[in-house]
């Protein structure tokens, strides 16, 4: 996915989630009480901010119960929505009063680290923004 270079006068909003449901600690897989795994996803996310892609790393050379955490991950991902990226262009006029020129929607990327754990004896999950994520 592409970055987006601000022109002079741009200023972007937005990008926000703002429904994340935790995923599911696969069922499965409750049993057997498994040190703790993490999936870095990429969530690909459209104009109107509904998640439309995850795209998982590595996931094609997962084993049997990673595919089950990878199937965890894109289950809860896919009913993310965010506030729309939106890319807005300002201006000035003569006496120095700003206004806004335009305004445009545009589709965006973001890595995510999604946990599964045990606590206190009971599955727990969470996401959070990958720390290898570039601007």
């Amino acid at each position: 996915m592409q970055h987006y270079q601000l022109a002079l006068g741009q200023v972007s909003t937005g990008a926000v989630p703002s429904h994340h449901p935790a995923p599911v600690y696969p069922d499965a897989l409750l049993d057997q009480r498994l040190p703790p795994e993490e999936v870095e996803a990429r969530l690909v996310v459209n104009e109107e901010g509904k998640v439309a892609e995850v795209r998982i790393a590595d996931e094609e050379r997962a084993d049997a119960h990673t595919r089950l955490f990878d199937d965890a991950v894109r289950a809860a991902a896919m009913q993310w929505t965010f506030e729309p990226l939106r890319i807005n262009q300002w201006a000035s006029d003569a006496n120095g009063n700003t206004h806004e020129v335009s305004s445009e929607a545009r589709p965006f990327s973001l890595d995510y680290v999604f946990r599964f754990a045990w606590k206190d004896g009971k599955p727990v999950t969470d996401a959070g923004v990958s720390p290898r994520a570039t601007p």
